[in-house]
């Protein structure tokens, strides 16, 4: 178990952040010393990284909340309902499709900026010339 302050020192993140995520109910530790002084398990690590990539990425906490909630159905479903399991499923299949498609929109931008970044060189070196 590690404490708030080697955690963030870990993964990069400010107590700050680390303790809004704890009271948005995104990344709760697993449990408190006796003191009151939030531990943090590997998992809870895990978790931390995994919000902290999400963040950059448009997320909103609303629908990081309910990813992670989707991902913790997922891992802990013994598969012995089938619409529930089909409902998570469906939920995972909904972000995975909005984060292909996010994918796609970075990547036409990135191709964008090369074919700009080419162009001005080209015209960089002409002027040079």
């Amino acid at each position: 178990m590690m404490q708030i302050g080697e955690v963030a020192a870990r993964v990069g993140l400010s107590l700050r952040t680390i303790r809004h995520w704890d009271e948005m109910g995104l990344v709760v530790p697993s449990e408190r010393s006796a003191g009151g002084f939030r531990l943090y398990t590997e998992a809870d690590i895990e978790r931390l990284a995994l919000v902290k990539t999400l963040k950059p990425l448009d997320f909103s906490l609303e629908q990081m909340r309910d990813l992670l909630d989707t991902i913790d159905g997922l891992e802990s479903d013994p598969g012995s309902d089938a619409g529930r399991t089909g409902e998570l499923l469906g939920r995972l299949a909904m972000y995975r499709a909005a984060t292909d498609s996010r994918v796609e929109a970075l990547r036409a931008q990135v191709q964008g900026l090369e074919m700009l970044s080419r162009e001005l060189r080209r015209l960089a070196n002409a002027r040079n010339r």
